[in-house]
């Protein structure tokens, strides 16, 4: 025994043509869903580049703060103790600078804990692991910023986790040292997202006078606390590019 509606449908078409019958019936309006598909795609385009006009700062900010959580979620096992003062992050071509004007300073006339590529890495680990656990064993990242380090993939790589770092933990860890001068619009994104924080703490070789003044405020920036608005009540303590 079957299903007396269905036996009533199969009756219905007794005696029917198959000549007579409309394909047309069983097939799917594609031009309809072909506008729906249409006007949805444009709707949604024309939202999202609104938002990222209005909102582009909100949501890059807000994506870094995404990644920093998964750096921190990474190495919140790991011990937090700093084994360096500073980690400092340089292109190859700026090792003349770092290791005849900046390591001699730091290292040998202040006394400073610093962490380089060349002599802390642990070989035969994954860079980017390398880098990380730098910028997190270090009391503050030290960038050394020319136009060859704006161009290049790793410094971008190591300028990003401090940023990371900076958002995560909100503290004062990161520190600019311009080499020469840059106009703005050739800097990195991860410079411009210091000013979401408020935070203008730059050091500039190519604007100083005098070279003491500048040590001098480096070893300040190095000495200061964690606290982002520490900074600012120091006067005179940095300077903008």
């Amino acid at each position: 025994t079957g299903n007396p509606r269905s036996i009533h449908q199969l009756r219905s078409f007794l005696g029917f043509k198959l000549l007579n019958f409309d394909p047309s019936s069983c097939m799917v309006d594609t031009g309809f869903i072909c506008f729906v598909s249409t006007t949805c795609s444009i709707v949604g385009l024309m939202l999202a580049s609104l938002m990222f006009h209005f909102m582009r700062w909100q949501l890059v900010y807000s994506y870094y703060l995404f990644l920093a959580w998964l750096y921190d979620f990474r190495h919140q096992n790991k011990q937090s103790a700093n084994q360096y003062d500073a980690f400092i992050s340089y292109n190859n071509h700026d090792e003349p600078w770092v290791m005849d004007e900046l390591l001699p300073k730091l290292e040998g006339e202040q006394g400073w804990r610093l962490c380089l590529h060349h002599q802390d890495f642990e070989p035969g680990r994954p860079i980017l692991d390398n880098i990380t656990d730098a910028i997190y064993g270090s009391r503050k990242t030290i960038c050394v910023i020319s136009r060859r380090y704006l161009e290049s993939k790793w410094c971008s790589r190591e300028v990003q986790a401090a940023t990371f770092r900076l958002f995560d933990d909100q503290k004062d860890v990161l520190i600019l040292i311009f080499l020469e001068e840059i106009p703005l619009n050739q800097l990195s994104p991860y410079h411009r997202m210091r000013r979401l924080l408020k935070r203008q703490t730059y050091l500039s070789w190519a604007r100083a006078q005098n070279p003491q003044v500048f040590w001098e405020k480096l070893r300040r920036a190095l000495q200061s606390g964690d606290d982002l608005d520490e900074g600012r009540f120091c006067p005179g303590l940095l300077q903008t590019p």
